[in-house]
């Protein structure tokens, strides 16, 4: 084989190789910024791309993702001359891929320096109660103000929040024992509460048990008295019916003797003082006779 075809088949392979690594693929929520001949010339987005070879290179790759940065502690003194320590977490994320890449040398360094500098001129109008209490309107004014500045840098700042603010050691132990105090007011507040409603349920208690009881005594006089009315329902209907009985049986005037002598009897036996004699019975001797001769038709006759 000649020496051409070698140096031929070479140069193929060295073409071949060349277009494959200029074929680059940009991934998801990526973008690349391309230079030509060293000026900007494109930012690829997602997909297949080729660049051409000795010409184009690729100058900076970023990601759109939202990203965070977390920046040490940085010293402030607020309004009453108390300096304290404060840090900060910055939630970003890029928006333009040529501004990012142009637009500032050290664009994470930038926001910090920019993040501590706009919290300190924050503090600085603002006393250490107030600063404690007002961390939500701090992290919203730090944000607009860091949003705004990085705007030529191609960043969009979306949140902003004090992670922690440490005052200085003394103030750090007033604030413990007032919270120590709070704590124990609280504690004695929820026993006497406690103590107030154990108190409440014991006489509730007590209550219900005399309802209860007076319920239970109200009952059984009821129950006591609707069995002596119905003892002397009993009793008074058994004795009207013994009247029934003797009325349909048609006595005699001997038999209505005879009971009266039993009433007069059981009146006599009584507790009254006066004893009313009806007009029917005239003599002792008169309803002796009728008795005998009641007594005699009754009994069987002999032989």
């Amino acid at each position: 084989m000649e020496p051409i075809v070698y140096v031929v088949i070479a140069l193929v392979i060295v073409i071949l190789l060349i277009l494959i690594a200029n074929v680059k693929v940009v991934p998801q929520a990526h973008a690349y910024v391309v230079e030509r001949l060293g000026a900007f010339h494109s930012a690829w987005g997602t997909g297949l791309h080729v660049k051409i070879p000795f010409a184009d290179r690729i100058a900076k790759k970023v990601s759109l993702k939202e990203q965070v940065v977390d920046f040490p502690p940085q010293p402030v003194i607020t309004k009453d001359n108390v300096t304290m320590q404060i840090d900060t977490v910055v939630y970003f994320q890029i928006t333009d891929p040529k501004l990012y890449a142009y637009g500032v040398e050290s664009p994470i360094s930038a926001i910090e320096n920019l993040s501590a500098t706009t919290l300190r001129n924050i503090i600085g109008e603002m006393e250490l109660d107030h600063t404690l209490t007002s961390r939500d309107i701090i992290n919203s004014k730090i944000r607009v103000i860091l949003d705004e500045a990085t705007d030529p840098w191609g960043i969009k700042v979306n949140r902003v929040e004090l992670k922690n603010i440490l005052p200085p050691r003394e103030i750090q132990d007033a604030m413990e024992k007032q919270m120590k105090a709070e704590r124990e007011r609280r504690a004695k507040i929820l026993d006497a509460e406690g103590e107030k409603r154990s108190e409440i349920l014991v006489a509730e208690g007590h209550k219900e048990a005399a309802i209860l009881k007076a319920d239970a005594i109200k009952e059984t006089k009821i129950r006591e008295a609707q069995g002596e009315a119905e003892a002397i329902l009993s009793v008074q209907k058994a004795y009207a019916d013994s009247l029934q009985m003797l009325n349909e049986a048609n006595p005699s005037d001997r038999v209505i003797a005879l009971k009266s002598l039993e009433a007069f009897e059981k009146a006599a036996d009584g507790k009254a003082t006066k004893i009313i004699i009806p007009s029917e019975i005239q003599s002792m001797a008169s309803l002796a006779t009728s008795l005998k001769e009641l007594v005699v038709s009754d009994a069987p006759k002999g032989n």
